[in-house]
């Protein structure tokens, strides 16, 4: 016995050094024997104080004991250890969260003999999963509602409204240019003005109303016994709220409006998800009318039958993503001068159930409006890289949308694959639009970096058709730009587009990037684009998307360039461009392409 006396002082000065407290439990007479500081964890002035279960039970919460003995008359059941948490009553007549996990052991009769468990403290793990819960369940900006958390409140309400027929509204309000305040001020100002926009609705609307933050530039507030009479009145107060929500920038006060969609309920809809999506509709509407607009959902029968066109497609394309009905059509990317192919890039198809195969336009711009766009990219992902796995030399280019530059689900995927095969990343190209560039710069840069780091290239897609600041393309890091077809398509016959194409291509080459003209149609614009110096062409001259890999068909071999010759790895830009663009001429491209107040 003395020989054992070591070992257990050591095991109890271990117990009491980890705050927890052991325990025997004897269900035959009730007697506990504590290990470790109970008094202590407890605020007890005696551990005698808890010494019969009777007394301990005592200080358990009610719904905790009854928590604990179902856990014990389970683990006697199945033999296995139990787990349960509840509040207990300290010495000091607080409550304190007790995790207890231990194990029954079973007599010669098969009834529980003794518990032995251990008892530990959870409080701070209890606090940190209710701070999670509560930014889970607010907007960290504004301490409005986050998106789930007003669509639930919504939800109630439309219940309340459809059992006792009480009138509401939902409103839709989008801060009107605020991707243009941020891109040309910054992320601090275009918060400032989010966050004073939101203390506006606050002074201005009852305090039974319900607002949550549903999207960058966009709240949603729920009105509750709201007629539909009073609709108009109330979208007028919140407009001009929004117009008292004061911001300063380095170049002043910033005016700052909204545009406001609305639809009634119960009389237009029934569900949360319906009334968002009407809502988003309507506020769509009143920004085509212009800035500070309101517009209540009331669809005529044409936008009826678009709506019931656009649910369709939905649905469409959810089966297809459902039952693997998507495919790829690949259209060559040629070298300016040799006309070979260097790379593909990548176009999802989908077909229904008799076969018919849908292009893109046909239903990507609906998806994106439905929120299908990330399942789609993560699918086209997928597909890509099968392909690259499926071929080592071949080199491949896809398109992402704004959404998935900030899924994290998207990165991880590829990540996972080219983790076990980086060759893959060299032979890859992610195509992103300067729009998804202007949504949010300093996310963009951080997802394009993430992309440099597995060897992935980057191409900026419609470049010219925004207002990318050249100190935003320096910051991105990417590889190739590819001009907006609007000006391709149009440079034999106007002079304003080959102006445009030879200043883009001048800057190009000032940044280190390569070119690709998109939408060459004819060989006379293929012509045209090689003496400006654009590296590379695409478009239905050189061949239209199909499902052929017509890098595999015979004798095409010899006609794809080498892998150094991919856009972004070769050195050096083609020979034989135009003379250089005029300063001044350059100047004025160069400020229609920059925002006022960047760099």
């Amino acid at each position: 016995m003395s020989a054992l006396k070591p070992e257990l002082d050591g095991l109890h000065a271990a117990i009491s050094a980890s705050g927890d407290v052991a325990y025997e439990w004897d269900v035959r007479d009730g007697q506990i024997h504590w290990h470790g500081d109970v008094g202590g964890l407890l605020r007890l002035r005696s551990a005698q104080d808890v010494a019969h279960a009777e007394r301990f039970l005592a200080r358990v919460e009610a719904d905790g004991a009854a928590d604990l003995r179902r856990s014990h008359a389970e683990g006697a059941k199945t033999g296995a250890r139990f787990a349960c948490s509840y509040q207990i009553r300290r010495g000091d007549d607080t409550l304190t969260w007790i995790e207890d996990r231990g194990l029954l052991e079973l007599g010669t009769s098969g009834e529980p003999s003794r518990i032995a468990g251990v008892l530990r403290c959870i409080d701070a793990s209890r606090e940190a999963a209710a701070r999670a819960e509560r930014h889970t369940g607010f907007d960290e900006l504004t301490g409005h509602y986050s998106r789930g958390r007003l669509r639930e409140a919504l939800e109630h309400a439309l219940t309340y409204s459809v059992r006792y027929n009480a009138p509401g509204v939902y409103l839709q309000i989008g801060i009107d240019n605020l991707a243009l305040i941020h891109d040309t001020y910054g992320r601090e100002v275009a918060e400032r003005v989010v966050i004073a926009v939101s203390r506006e609705l606050d002074r201005s609307l009852r305090a039974s109303d319900v607002i949550g933050r549903t999207a960058q530039e966009q709240f949603g507030v729920i009105l509750s016994g709201c007629p539909s009479a009073d609709i108009s009145v109330t979208a007028e107060k919140v407009l001009n709220a929004v117009q008292q929500a004061s911001v300063m920038s380095e170049k002043g006060y910033l005016p700052v409006t909204a545009s406001v969609g609305a639809v009634a309920f119960p009389d237009s809809v029934r569900t949360a998800h319906d009334a968002m999506a009407k809502a988003a509709l309507a506020l769509e509407q009143a920004r085509r009318s212009g800035n500070n607009c309101y517009n209540l959902y009331n669809l005529s029968a044409e936008q009826l039958s678009t709506l019931r066109s656009n649910l369709a497609v939905t649905e469409l394309v959810q089966t297809a993503l459902r039952n693997k009905q998507v495919c790829l059509h690949f259209q060559p990317m040629v070298d300016a001068r040799s006309h070979k192919p260097a790379y593909y890039e990548c176009l999802i198809r989908i077909y229904d159930d008799e076969g018919n195969v849908l292009p893109a336009g046909s239903f990507l711009p609906i998806a994106e409006k439905m929120g299908l766009v990330r399942s789609i990219d993560r699918t086209v992902l997928e597909l890509v890289l099968n392909e690259l796995e499926g071929d080592p030399d071949v080199k491949l280019a896809m398109n992402i949308s704004a959404l998935s530059t900030t899924d994290p689900s998207w990165l991880r995927l590829l990540t996972a694959h080219v983790k076990t095969k980086p060759e893959l990343a060299r032979r890859l190209m992610v195509e992103i639009t300067e729009t998804t560039v202007l949504q949010d710069i300093k996310e963009t840069i951080r997802f394009v970096a993430a992309l440099k780091e597995m060897g992935v290239l980057v191409a900026l897609d419609d470049f010219g058709a925004g207002y990318t600041s050249f100190r935003h393309l320096q910051e991105l890091g990417i590889d190739t730009v590819k001009i907006d077809g609007s000006f391709v398509k149009t440079l034999a016959e106007k002079p304003n587009s080959r102006l445009f194409v030879r200043t883009l291509q001048s800057f190009a080459d000032g940044l280190g990037l390569r070119t690709v003209a998109e939408y060459v149609e004819t060989a006379e614009i293929a012509e045209i684009l090689k003496d400006y110096g654009i590296g590379y062409l695409q478009g239905w001259h050189f061949g239209r998307p199909t499902p052929e890999r017509s890098w595999l068909i015979p004798g095409n071999a010899d006609r794809v360039l080498p892998a150094d010759r991919l856009p972004g790895l070769d050195g050096g830009g083609p020979a034989g461009r135009d003379p250089a663009v005029p300063p001044a001429i350059a100047a004025m491209v160069a400020g229609i392409l920059r925002p006022m107040g960047a760099h």
